[in-house]
């Protein structure tokens, strides 16, 4: 039987409206922050398209109001289930932007940890916005994604990445960061997201690195969705030296 849901969050952020009307609501701007790669058509009635590790799901413009309001809505699954999301974009006086987002629709018969896992997981994916429109503004990053099942539960994978990004014991947001992939350049950098037991976020002078846990009760998986701005980037060429990482990753 479907469940009802509501979920809000607030965040701040250091940019215009218009900066964070541009991040939500075309593809570059979603590729930027957000998971998979992401199409828009813009306008009411215009579809959006989010494609991720092969699948595609669309959802249909319910709102468009440039530099207030986005809203979409996906079609109601056979079994009732169906999301809809809406961004509401307010410019303060001292100036930045304050959005909010509500997420709602019908969950399916586990809606408890669906809930829980997109409640922690807008917090990973509204903190990269926040770093995304405060480092990397006007920039379009491509993004890139890994994804391995059967780590070892939350403890085991967090201790294989600490040690593998040459942090020296608990990760912790402002701790550094230096490592290597094979087939691509040296990274260094900060730790800007500290989610434990779910997510941890990297930030360099040209890539967002983003590792996001998704518990034992939904595969346990680790799974990478990084935003790298630097130019000439090889979207399959990364992908491939990623997930030689993770492959490699001592875990499980």
């Amino acid at each position: 039987m479907g469940h009802d849901f509501e979920l809000r969050k607030d965040v701040e952020l250091a940019a215009t409206p218009e900066q964070v009307w541009e991040a939500i609501s075309t593809g570059p701007g979603i590729d930027s922050w957000f998971m998979g790669r992401s199409e828009v058509e813009p306008g009411e009635g215009g579809l959006t398209r989010l494609t991720m590790a092969g699948h595609v799901e669309e959802a249909t413009i319910t709102a468009w109001e440039p530099g207030r309001r986005l809203a979409d809505r996906t079609e109601p699954a056979p079994d009732g289930t169906f999301m809809a999301v809406e961004y509401l974009i307010e410019g303060r006086d001292q100036g930045g932007t304050t959005l909010r987002l509500v997420q709602s629709g019908v969950l399916g018969d586990d809606w408890e940890a669906e809930y829980e896992a997109m409640a922690v997981g807008w917090d990973m994916y509204l903190g990269t916005l926040a770093a995304y429109l405060a480092h990397f503004p006007g920039r379009a990053a491509t993004p890139v994604w890994a994804f391995r099942s059967g780590v070892g539960g939350a403890d085991r994978v967090w201790a294989a990445v600490a040690g593998a990004l040459g942090v020296a014991g608990p990760i912790a947001e402002g701790e550094r960061a230096r490592f290597t992939v094979d087939g691509l350049p040296p990274v260094e950098g900060v730790v800007d997201l500290a989610g434990l037991p779910t997510y941890v976020g990297v930030r360099t002078a040209d890539a967002l690195y983003r590792f996001l846990y998704s518990g034992a009760e939904r595969g346990d998986a680790l799974v990478l969705g990084h935003h790298v701005f630097a130019a000439g980037q090889d979207p399959a060429r990364a992908e491939r030296a990623w997930q030689g990482w993770l492959t490699a990753l001592p875990v499980g």
